[in-house]
């Protein structure tokens, strides 16, 4: 656990630049090359397989689909990524860090996929492509448990939010200020971000944010674990699929992940994990992104 003195506001904004810079930096390591992305983007099939290795990003702390516990790798990721394992004729390396760093690491070519929990959107399919959904979910706001003056997502007006930098919640966030302004309310006061979850849930918890937006599947994994510290809220978003990322064109290398995923799901193990992790499944997922 870290100390208050860790959460002072400097060390936010010290994570807030730093998601920043991972996030515009590294896309500009190639800027000006003529198909730089397409020159330098993840590895294809072939290429693990000539080579013998795969290289993945997981995130470091994104409870409950990747954490580190006792030492090792876990959550429902890690699990999925194991049957993957298990099926490859090739070495796997697996590089845990921090979200910021995930997606940029994919489009420059330094991890062939990014085994995390992606949210699908438009503008992420303009430069990735993405396996057979593993989950589904709506981002929702978390509040305090003593939390007063948040009765429904409406009262987020005048509210400071937490959210995680470069995530899709963030998007969604910043489209439900805009519907609570056309709405007429003065939107949300301040959106504060973060370079990972636990700092705003820490900061939720000391009352320096009002609320904090993720995926359902997460802060209902948060409320469970300390019931009489949080409380959840109500979705500010509409549902989307999560997934995991490699490069757009990589198209072999999708369909021979989407072989073990698809199985996965045929088997039961996909749904078996899912209750484990989640307390709830997802059969009715399409088998592709479109």
């Amino acid at each position: 656990m870290r100390s208050d003195r860790d959460l002072r506001r400097p060390s936010r904004i010290l994570s807030r630049r730093l998601a920043l810079a991972a996030l515009v930096l590294a896309p500009l390591t190639f800027a000006g090359l003529p198909g730089a992305l397409q020159s330098a983007r993840a590895a294809d099939l072939d290429s693990i397989k000539s080579s013998g290795t795969m290289n993945v990003a997981t995130e470091d702390d994104f409870h409950p689909f990747e954490f580190i516990e006792d030492g090792k790798p876990t959550g429902y990721d890690n699990d999925l990524l194991a049957l993957v394992r298990e099926a490859a004729p090739f070495k796997i390396n697996q590089e845990i860090i921090p979200w910021a760093g995930i997606l940029p690491g994919v489009t420059t070519g330094k991890y062939d996929m990014a085994v995390t929990a992606v949210l699908v959107n438009d503008e992420r399919k303009q430069t990735l492509a993405f396996t057979s959904p593993i989950a589904e979910s709506t981002s929702f706001y978390v509040m305090k448990k003593d939390q007063d003056g948040i009765a429904s997502a409406s009262e987020l007006n005048g509210k400071t939010v937490g959210v995680q930098a470069g995530s899709a919640m963030l998007k969604h966030l910043q489209g439900f200020n805009d519907k609570l302004k056309a709405d007429g309310g003065s939107g949300i006061k301040e959106i504060v971000e973060y370079q990972s979850y636990p700092e705003a849930y820490q900061d939720l918890a000391i009352g320096r944010t009002d609320a904090v937006v993720n995926t359902l599947i997460n802060v209902q994994s948060l409320v469970n674990e300390k019931p009489d510290i949080f409380k959840l809220g109500e979705a500010v978003s509409e549902p989307v699929f999560i997934a995991w990322a490699t490069a757009k064109g990589n198209d072999e290398l999708v369909e021979y992940v989407n072989s073990v995923l698809i199985d996965a799901r045929k088997s039961g193990k996909m749904y078996d994990l899912q209750k484990k992790w989640f307390g709830a499944t997802f059969e009715t997922m399409p088998e592709t992104i479109q």
